[in-house]
């Protein structure tokens, strides 16, 4: 499907650009970017370049770039990050870990990082897709507590 471009911002502008910018909901941040991707405006060319360099989600990226691309802009997809996306991930899933009771659930924990952690659990959520939860139990077990 190709889409229309307009030289012109869209009427939920200021909503778009704060649902591009939620750091706790990637699905909104993608969605945003989809629909900001249809207007060729400096303002909205701006938020996707955020977008495309800053966002923990690699499909985010991935999004922004066509987007810019389809703009006429000279932009790279960054590298997808083989490493932690978001600095001191193993510290976070420690501490979350330590603060549950010793014979706490895999649910238990997963549940505490989403509430302590949402931009955390999100951004690994979006960026694993289907593959979440086998990632996020195995990171869990591997945890070591003292």
């Amino acid at each position: 499907m190709k889409k229309t471009i307009t030289n012109e911002l869209p009427e939920n502008y200021e909503e778009l650009k704060k649902a591009a910018n939620r750091s706790g909901n990637w699905r909104a941040r993608l969605k945003a970017v989809e629909e900001l991707g249809q207007y060729n405006t400096s303002q909205v060319i701006d938020i996707l370049k955020t977008r495309l360099q800053n966002d923990p989600v690699f499909t985010i990226q991935e999004e922004a770039y066509r987007s810019l691309l389809s703009f006429g802009e000279e932009v790279e997809l960054p590298k997808r990050s083989k490493f932690e996306m978001i600095k001191g991930t193993s510290k976070i899933l420690l501490r979350v870990k330590k603060s549950l009771p010793k014979d706490h659930t895999y649910e238990e924990f997963a549940a505490k990082l989403k509430r302590m952690r949402i931009d955390v659990y999100d951004a690994y959520e979006g960026d694993k897709g289907a593959e979440f939860n086998t990632w996020l139990e195995n990171e869990w077990k591997n945890l070591e507590t003292k």
